[in-house]
């Protein structure tokens, strides 16, 4: 299986063998990038795809010295079971977010 991850203007798109898997929303704003939506085909879940979407997304917020507000709640959850991302959310909003 080929997986890829493209940036796109206000999203980040999980390509598996050619053909569009999902893609996580976000809005860029001068202090952060906020994660709205993460979404995967229903051909597609069970695959692990949502979290190789995310740690990806992530990982180029973090190259790019940026700030994450995660408002869609997946992205919540993983940066809470995955505490290296967790300094990708500001301190002074992580209790709004329950990190």
């Amino acid at each position: 299986m080929s997986v890829e991850i493209k940036s796109g203007e206000d999203r980040y798109d999980i390509v598996v063998d050619g053909k569009p898997a999902g893609f996580l929303e976000t809005r860029t704003r001068p202090d952060a990038i906020l994660f709205l939506h993460t979404e995967i085909s229903d051909d597609f879940t069970g695959q692990g795809l949502a979290g190789k979407l995310v740690t990806a997304a992530l990982d180029d917020v973090r190259a790019q010295g940026r700030s994450v507000l995660p408002y869609c709640p997946y992205v919540r959850s993983y940066i809470a079971k995955h505490r290296e991302y967790e300094d990708l959310v500001p301190e002074d909003k992580r209790a709004e977010f329950e990190l």
